[in-house]
C-alpha cells in the first residue's frame, strides 16, 4: 500500500551529519556507531531500501533552518543569523536534493502533476521493485529564507511547492512557542503564494496566526506535521476547532509517530514501550471523528527531524514500519479503501490539486 509522508527532513540530515540516504537505514547506523550524532538526533529512520520496502513513494522533503539563538550546538551549522543567511541555508538544502537526483536515478524531485503522475506509475502492480522511484517534492518549514514576499517565485522556479511560515517566529508569522499573528509581510507573502498556486503548510503557526492564515489563503492548506491536541496538550499541537477549520477547507493533517507527540509527559527516558504502535492509529482516528470523514488525515512522520528510533512508538524501527499501522487501524475499523486514503491518498488529492500541469 504506498505511503506518501508529507514531512521528512532529509537535506538537514545530510548537510549536518553527512547521512547518505542512498544507503540502508541499518548501515547508516553502522556508519555512526562513536559518532555524536545518534546522541544528538536519535538512530536514523530512513533509508533508501526502507523507503522502497516500505512503499514510500513520494515525501515531502523540507528545507529546515533554524535562527541561530535556536543552535543546537557548535556543531548545528544550519542556522541563520538574518534572512541572507537563512536563504544560502535554505538553497544549499535543495542543492543537497538535486544532488540525490543527480547521484541515484532512484530519486526524483516533482515539482508537476505529469512529474508525480510518472512516479506513481513506477508504482503500479506489474512494476517490481527495482522499478521503483521515490518522488521528492520540496517544502521550506519556515518562511525567513523568502527574502521578500515577491522573492517566493523564485523559490517557486526553482521548485519549491509547499511554505510553512513559521517553525518559533519568522518575519512574517508567530510560531511555535513565540505568540503572534500573521504580520504585514506575511500577509503579502500569503497573497504572493496564492497567485503563484503554492501549498501552505500550517504546523508551526501560532493559534492566532493560523486562523488568520485559514481565513485569508485561498489556496490549498495542509498541516504536515502536526498532532491532535488530546496526545500534544501544547500549542504545537491542533486543538479540535483548528482541525475542524482546516477540514473545511478541504485540507489534510499529517500525524507524527513521534512519542513526545503522542504521550503527554513522555520523556526520552521512558523509552519506546511506553508508546505502543496503536497509539498513532488513535491519533489517526481522532482526526477522522472530529472532522466526521476519513479524507482529512494523513501521515506526515518528521522522521529524523530531532528525534531517532529511540524515540518512536514500540514496533517501528525504521520508515518501512508504518505498513504496520495497516493492523491497528483495520482493529478500529478501517477498511483497505480507507487505510489506502490515510496511508497517501489523501496527500495525493492534495498535490493533484495544487501542483502545476
Amino acid at each position: 500500500m504506498l505511503i506518501v509522508d508529507a514531512h521528512e527532513d532529509i537535506a538537514w540530515n545530510i548537510l549536518t551529519f553527512g547521512r547518505d540516504y542512498t544507503r540502508s537505514a541499518l548501515a547508516i547506523r553502522e556508519r555512526e556507531v562513536g559518532t555524536a550524532a545518534p546522541g544528538i538526533n536519535g538512530d536514523t529512520l530512513l533509508g533508501k531500501p526502507e523507503w522502497l520496502l516500505g512503499h514510500v513513494g513520494v515525501i515531502f522533503a523540507t528545507l529546515f533552518v533554524a535562527p541561530a539563538a535556536r543552535a543546537l550546538g557548535p556543531w548545528d551549522t544550519q542556522t541563520y543569523r538574518n534572512a541572507a543567511e537563512a536563504a544560502a541555508r535554505a538553497s544549499a538544502q535543495l542543492d543537497a536534493y538535486k544532488r540525490l537526483v543527480e547521484q541515484d536515478e532512484v530519486f526524483r524531485l516533482i515539482g508537476t502533476q505529469g512529474e508525480l503522475e510518472e512516479i506513481l506509475a513506477t508504482w503500479a502492480n506489474d512494476r517490481g521493485i527495482e522499478d521503483r522511484r521515490i518522488g521528492l517534492v520540496p517544502l521550506m518549514e519556515g518562511a525567513d529564507p523568502v527574502l521578500e514576499p515577491e522573492q517566493v517565485e523564485e523559490w517557486f522556479e526553482q521548485g519549491v511547492r509547499i511554505i510553512g511560515l513559521a517553525w518559533e517566529a519568522t518575519r512574517y508569522a508567530g510560531g511555535t512557542h513565540e505568540p503572534g499573528p500573521l504580520t504585514a509581510d506575511g500577509m503579502r507573502l500569503l497573497e504572493v503564494m496564492q497567485d503563484l498556486g503554492m501549498v501552505l503548510d500550517l504546523s508551526h503557526l501560532a493559534e492566532e496566526a493560523y486562523y488568520q492564515a485559514v481565513d485569508r489563503y485561498e489556496g490549498v492548506l495542509i498541516a504536515s506535521h502536526a498532532n491532535p491536541r488530546r496526545f500534544l496538550p501544547t500549542t504545537r499541537g491542533l486543538s479540535d476547532d483548528m482541525i475542524r477549520r482546516l477540514a473545511e477547507r478541504e485540507g489534510v493533517v499529517g500525524i507524527v509517530p513521534y512519542n513526545r507527540f503522542l504521550k503527554p509527559g513522555w520523556q526520552r527516558g521512558d523509552g519506546k514501550q511506553a508508546v505502543p504502535l496503536d497509539t498513532v492509529a488513535a491519533a489517526i482516528d481522532h482526526v477522522c471523528q472530529v472532522t466526521g470523514s476519513i479524507d482529512h488525515v494523513g501521515i506526515g512522520t518528521d522522521f529524523d527531524g530531532g528525534f531517532g528510533v529511540q524515540h518512536t512508538p514500540a514496533g517501528i524501527d525504521t520508515i518501512a514500519d508504518l505498513q504496520k499501522l495497516r493492523e491497528p487501524l483495520a482493529e478500529l475499523g478501517y477498511t483497505e479503501e480507507h487505510i489506502a486514503a490515510i496511508f497517501g491518498g489523501n496527500w495525493l488529492r492534495i498535490l493533484r490539486r495544487a501542483l502545476p500541469e
